[in-house]
């Protein structure tokens, strides 16, 4: 039997392709262990069970098949955050913190009235709750595994006060009768096209859900449908904040008419517009 840290210093090279390898060691040795990140380096001269490499082996063998490392470990960080994740749920990327962050600016800290529409994890929604306690949030998502999921992540977060909901896109809203009521309209929707779909990573389009990320064939289907339903929400000067895909961003301007002013977008790491802004008239 090995120690902690022979084990993972043996376990490294079997994720050499991938761009960060010892964390990928790591965060499956800490899952086939129970401990946390920070236990792992308070432990490094701890013997493992044969059990425990095992089930290392195993989560190994699934990954280096395909297998998002998320999916695996059952959770990814955003916003500082530990989200519940797993198949059939979208998993989190950093750029959508983005969304987050510009919503906090435009909101200063005031109540607001907040909907996250197809909220998956619910990783939008419960980042903002959190930082905007005052704040009414609610978050819709078509798929019922999803808001299960979601759901349970604002249990462990301690924030059961927002509201999942179950219906495409704005269906839930009007149910509520929440026409002219919301502050700030939230989504990062499908936004792949049929084209690029096939040119995804296989990772992604083997294993994550294919209704969170393929739009149709433009990539734009389900974004205009969500510019003008958006009106009927929000209140007038109330903001729309859209994640959106690579060379998107002409196409998506064209979809605002008139009806809205200071239409802005801002870049992610890369360079590549991501995140649209607008205001309602």
């Amino acid at each position: 039997m090995s120690t902690l840290r022979e084990f993972f210093t043996q376990q490294i090279s079997l994720f050499q392709k991938s761009a960060q390898p010892a964390l990928e060691a790591q965060l499956l040795i800490c899952h086939s262990t129970g401990l946390s990140k920070e236990q792992f380096f308070l432990c490094l001269e701890r013997t493992l069970s044969k059990a425990e490499e095992r089930r290392f082996e195993r989560l190994a063998a699934r990954r280096l098949a395909g297998c998002p490392l998320p999916y695996l470990t059952g959770v990814k960080e955003f916003w500082s955050m530990a989200f519940r994740v797993g198949p059939g749920v979208l998993i989190p990327r950093p750029e959508t913190e983005s969304i987050v962050e510009k919503a906090l600016a435009l909101a200063s800290k005031r109540k607001a009235t907040i909907v996250d529409i197809g909220t998956g994890c619910g990783n939008i929604a419960l980042a903002l709750a959190r930082e905007l306690p005052r704040a009414n949030v609610l978050a819709t998502d078509i798929s019922f595994r999803a808001l299960k999921v979601a759901r349970a992540n604002a249990k462990t977060l301690g924030l059961d006060r927002v509201a999942f909901l179950q219906g495409d896109l704005f269906s839930p809203l009007r149910k509520l009768h929440l026409e002219n009521r919301c502050d700030f309209i939230l989504s990062n929707p499908p936004y792949v096209s049929a084209r690029e779909w096939d040119r995804l990573p296989q990772e992604i389009r083997e294993h994550e859900p294919r209704r969170a990320l393929l739009a149709g064939n433009s990539g734009l289907e389900v974004i205009s449908r969500i510019v003008p339903g958006a009106l009927f929400f929000l209140r007038p000067r109330a903001y729309l904040l859209l994640e959106i895909g690579k060379g998107q961003l002409p196409r998506i301007l064209r979809l605002f008419d008139q009806r809205w002013a200071d239409l802005a977008h801002i870049p992610d790491l890369r360079g590549i517009p991501r995140i649209v802004i607008a205001r309602k008239k």
